[in-house]
């Protein structure tokens, strides 16, 4: 056998023993960084701002804390139960509808005309389906009509009386629009003061099949123009889910968060930079909208169920918990 020969059979043994060997070296290095995942798992915010002890007394913090205690655990029994993710993030959200605490649904605050006008979306991360109403006034769940826009037309928001009719014909509870007034946002109306904390209301939620489902609903800004719609429907912006990264949902000021695609810029920095779910909250949290002038907060899911709640203002009212026990309800940053 001459030299040259020699060679060429020796490099044909090396590499196809390096070839041989590393899918084990790979298998194990890979089963070393996974996370362990968590059966279910589900986070939720309630609205984020400039808050503190002098605005936000103890007695008042306690109803916020019991009320977004009250609807992490409502959600979670129902991904303890087997209940899909949308399930939880529909009877959660329709929790925080119902509370006048919040800014949603009855706690919804007044426009410039004296009206309150109600946005939702909600997002599934298995198929990338979404929904969404805008504007709409009687409506009494509209994260509910939100969903039945994903599940039950080829659309994908309704706005106005439209949104109202197709809600109706969806069986969906119609209410006087009087059923939103509250005393308290109406005083917030009437002294023509837009309040420092966007209420905005959301829920993401892994559930046993490892499927994320996102959700926002609100009631806009204090005294906003007529017409004015935020954030909160607009699938990319307010809410987004991706089984293959995260699902988000978002509040704060949401012409930036609608300029910016904060929720999807999220996922995108996981997907393409592989960053994990908290790092790419805080990059775009608070840096990005930090940089612009864009103030609010992102609660977050990884597919893992591992969350990320981030906020660049002082406090977000807040609340998470999985399948391994883990509970937490907390207010300021």
């Amino acid at each position: 056998m001459n030299f040259p020969n020699l060679i060429a059979i020796l490099c044909f043994l090396a590499i196809s023993f390096n070839a041989c060997k590393a899918p084990a070296d790979q298998s194990s290095s890979s089963e070393a960084i996974l996370p362990e995942a968590y059966e279910y798992a589900l986070v939720i915010h309630g609205g984020a701002g400039n808050m503190n002890f002098q605005n936000l007394p103890e007695g008042p913090q306690n109803q916020y804390k019991q009320a977004l205690d009250s609807a992490l655990q409502l959600g979670l029994d129902v991904l303890k139960e087997e209940g899909t993710s949308i399930d939880a993030v529909e009877a959660v959200i329709r929790y925080l509808e119902d509370n006048p605490l919040f800014n949603a649904g009855r706690g919804a605050v007044f426009t410039s005309e004296g009206k309150n006008e109600l946005d939702a979306s909600i997002m599934f991360g298995k198929d990338l389906n979404a929904g969404a109403v805008a504007g709409v006034t009687d409506i009494r769940h509209p994260i509910s009509a939100a969903r039945a826009v994903m599940e039950q037309s080829e659309h994908v928001m309704f706005a106005g009386k439209g949104a109202s009719v197709f809600a109706e014909q969806a069986g969906l509870e119609i209410v006087d629009p009087s059923w939103f007034y509250t005393e308290k946002r109406y005083e917030s109306y009437r002294r023509a003061v837009e309040k420092e904390e966007h209420g905005t209301v959301g829920c993401v939620a892994l559930d046993r099949e490892g499927n994320l489902c996102a959700g926002t609903s609100t009631g806009g800004m204090t005294n906003k123009k007529y017409g004015r719609i935020g954030d909160s429907p607009i699938i990319g912006a307010g809410t987004y889910a991706n089984n293959a990264t995260c699902g988000v949902s978002a509040t704060g000021h949401g012409e930036y968060f609608i300029r910016w695609t904060v929720a999807h810029q999220i996922s995108v920095l996981m997907e393409f930079k592989g960053m994990d779910v908290e790092a790419a909250a805080r990059e775009v949290v608070e840096k990005q909208l930090v940089e612009v002038g864009g103030d609010g907060g992102v609660v977050c899911l990884d597919k893992y169920g591992r969350p990320a709640m981030v906020t660049n203002t002082s406090g977000m009212f807040r609340a998470y918990g999985n399948s391994a026990g883990e509970h937490l309800v907390a207010i300021f940053k």
